[in-house]
């Protein structure tokens, strides 16, 4: 468990998202397949645009890609599904919480993104969330 601190640099950031991605049931990580996984500092501005945001501290993380539910074989061939994170908004909205840990907020967004790839509702996101 993190204490405040110098933050985390990507590498070590990465790391904590990869841990919390290793405790999902392996029902869910059996299915990742070809998910790409990318830590960054910040969506690009393109992204924030598409996203309709202007504070690139509000967009903590982002799925691209067609959920494992809308696939079908009129998509091959397309770019695998991505997920992204973004250090300097999940450690921002963690300095401002400080009612959890860093893993434990890393954790949330990552099981919510990664939700969006098997098309599961916020209920389901939340049940996975508390078996991780």
């Amino acid at each position: 468990m993190r204490q405040f601190g110098t933050p985390p640099t990507i590498t070590e950031f990465e790391a904590i998202a990869r841990a919390a991605m290793d405790g999902l049931p392996s029902e869910f990580t059996d299915h990742l397949g070809d998910v790409v996984f990318l830590v960054e500092d910040f969506a690009d501005e393109d992204t924030l645009k598409e996203m309709g945001m202007e504070d690139p501290f509000e967009l903590t993380g982002l799925y691209e890609g067609i959920p494992l539910s809308e696939q079908s074989v009129e998509h091959s061939g397309v770019m695998p599904p991505k997920v992204r994170l973004f250090r300097r908004p999940i450690l921002d909205e963690w300095a401002d919480n400080g009612e959890e840990t860093l893993e434990h907020l890393i954790r949330h967004v990552m099981i919510h993104e990664l939700g969006h790839h098997f098309g599961l509702s916020d209920e389901d996101m939340h049940a996975l969330e508390e078996q991780a």
